[in-house]
Order: C-alpha cells, then sequence, then structure tokens
C-alpha cells in the first residue's frame, strides 16, 4: 500500500462536486481508502475551499487544519504560496540535497502549479493498493490527475511552515528596528526643537 496526495483538475466545476460526493460514498474499498478530501477553487491567485470530508464526515472549516490536505492547501494559499508563486518550489526545494533538476522539483511546487486560476481541482490523501481503482473512478468525468508522495508533501509542507515561521519572524524584527530607529529620530528631533525653545526665554 502506498499513501498518495492526489490532485484532480476538472473542467466541469459541477463535475467535481459529483466526484467528491461519489468518492464520499465509496472511501473504503479493498483498492484504496481515501483519509481526507476536499474541493479548492483558485481565486484571485488564493486557493478557496468549497466542500469535503474527513474519513466519510463532512468537514467544517475548522476541521481542516490539523490534516495533510488543509496544510497543504494553507501553504499554497498562505504568505509563502501568494509572495512567491511557483518560486515557492526553488525555497522548498532547498531542503532537498543537491541533485538532477527533475529528482528535486518540489512537489508543493507541483501541486501549485497544476491548479490554474478559475479552476476546481479535488484533493486527496488516499491510501492505495493499486492506482488504477482509484483513476477509474476519477476518469469517470473530464479530469487531469496528478499524483505526489504523500510522506514527501508532508514534509515539504513542514518544511515550508518552518520557512513560513522564519520570515514572519524576520519582519517582525526588521518592523521592529525600523520602528525603533524613527523613534530615536523623532527625539533628536524634539531635543534640538526643546533646546531651541528655552534658548530663546528670557531674550
Amino acid at each position: 500500500m502506498k499513501e498518495n496526495v492526489i490532485l484532480a483538475n476538472y473542467r466541469v466545476e459541477s463535475e467535481a462536486y459529483q466526484a467528491l460526493w461519489e468518492l464520499k460514498q465509496a472511501a473504503d474499498n479493498a483498492n484504496y481508502t481515501i483519509c481526507q478530501a476536499m474541493i479548492v477553487k483558485k481565486e484571485d491567485g488564493t486557493l478557496a475551499v468549497k466542500d469535503g470530508f474527513i474519513n466519510g464526515v463532512v468537514a467544517g472549516n475548522d476541521s481542516w487544519k490539523g490534516g495533510l490536505i488543509g496544510s497543504l492547501v494553507g501553504i499554497l494559499g498562505g504568505p509563502i504560496g501568494i509572495l512567491l508563486g511557483s518560486s515557492v518550489g526553488m525555497l522548498i526545494g532547498g531542503a532537498v540535497d543537491a541533485g538532477d533538476a527533475a529528482k528535486n522539483e518540489s512537489l508543493l511546487e507541483k501541486a501549485g502549479d497544476s491548479i490554474l486560476e478559475g479552476e476546481t481541482a479535488i484533493l486527496l490523501l488516499a491510501q492505495e493498493e493499486y492506482e488504477t481503482a482509484l483513476t477509474a473512478k476519477l476518469n469517470d468525468f473530464e479530469v487531469t490527475i496528478t499524483r505526489l508522495d504523500a510522506a514527501e508533501v508532508a514534509a515539504e509542507v513542514e518544511h515550508a511552515r518552518e520557512v513560513e515561521r522564519q520570515m514572519a519572524k524576520e519582519t517582525r524584527e526588521k518592523l521592529r528596528a525600523e520602528k525603533t530607529k524613527a523613534f530615536w529620530e523623532t527625539v533628536a528631533q524634539k531635543r534640538e526643537e526643546l533646546k531651541k525653545w528655552f534658548s530663546g526665554l528670557g531674550k
């Protein structure tokens, strides 16, 4: 059995919802088990969550925070994904040892680039005995399927979160330093103004 993150891009948005409903009805069988599934749509450069389920349960907004698919969407739609776009791959790819370019291409980059503006996709976390079974089910509709190794995705998401935290820390420190510099410049200015005011007294 292999754990995969599966991206299914649909040309017709309504077909994505129909596919999600059918997947939920048959989330477990001898060939595969779906752990998490989410419909997302890229709107204004970010991924909006539209629907989903976890282990057969309809998922609310807060339910995704602890899951791999929710974390993946959070990274792709968060500061790194928004500010860096597809270059997130180069950033996260830095966690991988040097080698040939194809091998080191970030899975997050593949995930981010595969969902275009205005497109609707299903993201799945599934354990598969045979890929053909789930592929056949998804292929009931006009769809493009991409498989990513779930363990690698999870490792990249974890690294991306650390990069995101470091970016936030550096931004706070920079803002604090700039604020401190501006404050002391104002202090010096006010000191000169006060000296001039006092020097003018009694004259």
